[in-house]
């Protein structure tokens, strides 16, 4: 769906979808008020056009946009089959995409128009970066599970940001139920201490191990997580960056 933003920052693009409608048309009018300059980019195409939004029209569920003052690159628009877009707003990174593209006018002038996309991608900074972490010692998470599940689980994590973790979960014992919510969970973090989260799941990924073994991966958000539970994850972050960092120095 985000075909031109595969970069390491989108790796788990799915942890940081937006669904909500209202939400959606509330980020879209937000850049559209603060005349936020919009990186439109044509599907198979290099070159990068520079749009704006106009206005978030509800009723029509539209949203539109500026044309280009090239005549060539909006009529490669208008032929697009789908369009990519990025922005920021308040710091935060935004990405939508279209699969049509109308041309219209808008009080008076040329305008494109596309409809209000169904979802769409923000990255706040601060979850940009994700850090693996240790495998042989790795840390864990502790789910509450239902008796009939086996009770209170410990799992292996894959990685860590301020915005959740992606715990590994061999034994498939928890399903791929994107949107699952598990309350209660406790994560230890070596040396830093342990929090306290609810995480929901955002991304489910199945891998087949070189020993034919296979693996699920599942990206959860922290839910309800607070501020000084926040801060240790952040503590931890940056000590695993210090450590990772020592050891590429002593490499060279």
């Amino acid at each position: 769906m985000y075909p031109h933003f595969q970069d390491a920052e989108l790796e788990n693009w799915h942890d940081f979808e937006v669904e909500s409608r209202r939400e959606i048309i509330a980020l879209l009018r937000g850049i559209g008020e603060k005349n936020q300059l919009i990186r439109m980019l044509i599907k198979g195409e290099a070159d990068v056009c520079v749009t704006s939004i106009l206005d978030v029209d509800e009723a029509a569920q539209a949203v539109y946009l500026d044309c280009s003052i090239d005549q060539d690159q909006n009529r490669r628009v208008l032929a697009s089959r789908q369009l990519s877009f990025e922005t920021t707003l308040d710091k935060v990174r935004i990405l939508f995409a279209a699969e049509n593209v109308e041309a219209t006018t808008y009080e008076g002038n040329p305008a494109f128009k596309i409809a209000i996309p169904a979802t769409l991608i923000r990255l706040q900074r601060r979850e940009f970066y994700r850090i693996g972490t240790p495998v042989s010692n790795p840390v864990r998470v502790l789910i509450a599970l239902p008796a009939e599940l086996g009770g209170p689980t410990s799992f292996p994590l894959a990685d860590i940001s301020c915005g959740g973790i992606s715990i590994l979960d061999n034994k498939m014992i928890l399903g791929n139920a994107v949107g699952k919510e598990y309350p209660d969970c406790r994560i230890d973090l070596p040396e830093v201490g342990a929090v306290a989260t609810a995480l929901q799941v955002r991304n489910s990924l199945d891998l087949t191990l070189l020993n034919n073994k296979s693996n699920r991966r599942l990206g959860c958000e922290f839910r309800n997580i607070s501020r000084g539970a926040l801060a240790t994850v952040q503590r931890y972050i940056t000590k695993l960056e210090r450590e990772r960092n020592a050891r590429i120095a002593g490499l060279s």
